[in-house]
């Protein structure tokens, strides 16, 4: 239990520090905090209350979407990463911290298939950017679980925060394609 509440702190402290590190609205450049002090920032929401990577469907719910194009050219492969997953809505998180430079998971790492996960950002950096669903997509109508996952942080310097679920055959397939970032052993695809 007590480690459950750790790595649960370790990951809201991991988000936190990572968007100190994103550059937001006002421009600039990304800034760290110094080392051995803490940063404390809350995510701002957009005024839709969806994530950058959804748009709103006409029932009024989110439709993230992810376009399986021609994989974009390698990167660095430096990525900060937490990944947060919930095998079901009362489960409890599941908590990474993924920290890969050079395509190298770091020491920090505490995620299943770290190394799996750095190959792939380094191969593919793009590979957590979702597109927003058009509205003539067809998705096949196949239920994969309740598990959801939210990826924040930043890879090669490129703010990312992508949602994850199971609930139809874009999903699914989204979920397929970051399997190895996502490290939940819980998809159902």
């Amino acid at each position: 239990m007590r480690l459950r509440i750790v790595r649960y702190v370790l990951a809201v402290l991991a988000v936190a520090g990572l968007a100190a590190c994103t550059p937001g609205s006002g421009g600039g450049s990304p800034s760290s905090p110094a080392p051995g002090s803490s940063a404390s920032s809350s995510p701002s929401s957009s005024p839709t209350g969806l994530l950058p990577d959804e748009t709103a469907s006409p029932s009024g719910k989110p439709t993230p979407s992810f376009s399986p194009t021609a994989p974009s050219s390698p990167g660095r492969g430096d990525a900060e990463l937490s990944i947060i997953v919930k095998l079901s809505p009362t489960a409890a998180p599941e908590s990474y911290t993924l920290v890969c430079t050079g395509g190298v998971p770091s020491a920090e790492s505490h995620h299943p298939t770290a190394a799996a996960a750095c190959a792939a950002l380094k191969k593919n950096p793009a590979l957590l950017t979702r597109t927003p669903r058009s509205s003539d997509q067809v998705c096949e109508q196949r239920y994969g679980g309740p598990q959801t996952a939210i990826v924040t942080g930043a890879v090669d310097g490129v703010g990312v925060e992508s949602s994850y679920k199971l609930t139809d055959g874009c999903e699914i397939s989204a979920w397929a394609a970051v399997a190895d970032i996502i490290g939940s052993s819980g998809a159902g695809a």
